[in-house]
């Protein structure tokens, strides 16, 4: 018989006022038992909306009536066949803005907890030294050069492994991941997950060559003449955005993207690593995203006294995940909704000593259907910050396509695909993720790097059958 509990079972927590200043893990997960609970609320449904809603297409009722009758190995399996990284999209993807909010238990009361579900299997997995290897298909001889090795990279690795294919992974930084290690805080995404996953492609057979900056080490054209077939481009959205106000370039003034990469790539958070950081008392966060949240709450940890969020329009239209401005709120951090940022003032020694904000309304709404925030004339009031950090978004690097003929991007600086294909205006190159798109979700870029590893597939076969 299904539990029919309305609400989901809860998962414990670090307390707000111990975690706030400590980089340990918030959320804990489940027990054994407090899985098999919550995977029994599932109803199991015929028509599965809920797998209709992962951009993996994961099979969510077969691996929860498995974890429903503790096997929990088999349970791993079955999201293992579709996903490539399952702990750490158990971790931080939005469920609730995908399979979650097709739930049908979520009709009455709270949907089922599915990525809690996806969590507990890959730690189980992971906790239990289960391999996490899978069958793969006989080598076929063919060779297909990823570049990038962050979600949609990794995702596209693994998937055509699995096919048979030779896959080497070219990646800038000295440590694969991406995103994954350099911009998500170890309290949301703890690394050494992070490294076993990718350690799990490694041993499934995917080459991973680090500090190798495509477009400097080597070109597009000269990996083609290398022999590889194909070509993912899946290099991220690293380049960051500011808001071109006065005062930006003040010491004091980070991107997101420099911050968070200074406290996980390059350990900041650790006292026995010598990183350059600021060791702000008062720090103002500009943006209202799952990054602006990062910083947000980094800075709490780092030692802050007074960290604030400021976003010029509502707590409602804000795209971070509720459960990360849920969290952040608890730790203390104050949110200035419906202001922006006009200058930033500094003292005679260029350093960051305030922030002018001036306070917003909402208008009409604008083409996205969202109201635009409107300046309130003479509202304008001094925040006492040392250190500002701009969360307002990025965009690819734009290396790749200024050394590469052929390949088009739009006028975001984001490469141009056929969205069915995930082929670029370049034969035999694909793209997926934020070099597509702009800065978006982990689980939406390895959606794209599955899809282009189907493409792939299909192309190279085209072509030798």
């Amino acid at each position: 018989m299904p539990n029919m509990q309305q609400n989901k079972t809860p998962v414990k927590e670090q307390e707000p006022e111990v975690r706030a200043r400590n980089f340990k893990e918030v959320t804990l997960g489940y027990t054994e038992e407090e899985a098999v609970n919550e995977a029994q609320r599932c109803l199991n449904c015929k028509n599965r909306p809920c797998t209709e809603g992962c951009p993996v297409g994961v099979k969510i009722p077969d691996f929860i009536k498995l974890l429903a009758e503790r096997r929990f190995e088999e349970a791993y399996q079955v999201i293992r066949s579709t996903n490539s990284l399952p702990a750490v999209t158990g971790r931080v993807c939005p469920q609730e803005r995908q399979c979650e909010s097709r739930c049908i238990r979520g009709k009455k009361g709270e949907p089922v907890a599915i990525g809690r579900l996806e969590r507990f299997c890959a730690d189980y997995v992971r906790k239990h030294g289960i391999s996490s290897i899978k069958p793969q298909s006989p080598k076929n001889g063919h060779k297909v050069a990823i570049i990038g090795a962050g979600p949609s990279g990794l995702t596209c690795a693994g998937d055509l492994s699995m096919m048979g294919y030779d896959v080497t992974v070219f990646e800038a930084f000295h440590t694969a991941g991406g995103v994954l290690m350099y911009g998500i805080p170890e309290f949301r995404l703890p690394k050494a997950i992070v490294q076993n996953e990718i350690d799990g492609l490694k041993a499934q057979g995917v080459d991973i060559e680090t500090n190798m900056v495509i477009g400097k080490v080597l070109s597009i054209d000269e990996i083609l003449e290398m022999g590889y077939e194909a070509i993912f481009v899946g290099s991220g959205a690293g380049l960051p955005r500011f808001m071109n106000i006065e005062g930006e370039g003040l010491v004091g003034v980070y991107s997101a993207n420099e911050y968070l990469t200074r406290i996980n790539l390059m350990k900041a958070y650790r006292e026995e690593y010598d990183t350059p950081i600021m060791h702000s008392k008062n720090v103002a966060v500009v943006g209202g995203g799952n990054v602006a949240m990062d910083a947000a709450r980094s800075a709490m940890r780092l030692g802050a006294q007074k960290v604030y969020i400021v976003y010029r329009r509502s707590v409602d239209e804000m795209p971070a995940r509720k459960e990360e401005v849920h969290h952040a709120a608890e730790e203390g951090i104050e949110f200035l909704n419906l202001n922006n940022p006009v200058k930033i003032d500094g003292d005679e020694n260029g350093y960051v000593k305030g922030m002018t904000v001036i306070k917003m309304e909402l208008g009409e709404p604008d083409a996205s259907g969202r109201r635009s925030p409107v300046e309130i004339k003479g509202s304008e009031f001094e925040l006492d910050v040392d250190t500002v950090i701009m969360a307002i978004g990025t965009s690819p690097n734009p290396l790749l396509r200024k050394t590469t003929a052929g390949l088009e991007a739009n006028k975001k600086g984001c490469l141009i695909v056929n969205e069915e294909t995930m082929q670029t205006t370049k034969e035999a190159v694909y793209a997926g993720g934020d070099a597509v798109t702009g800065a978006a979700t982990v689980i939406l870029a390895m959606g794209a790097g599955k899809k282009a590893a189907s493409h792939i597939d299909e192309y190279i076969r085209s072509r030798t059958n």
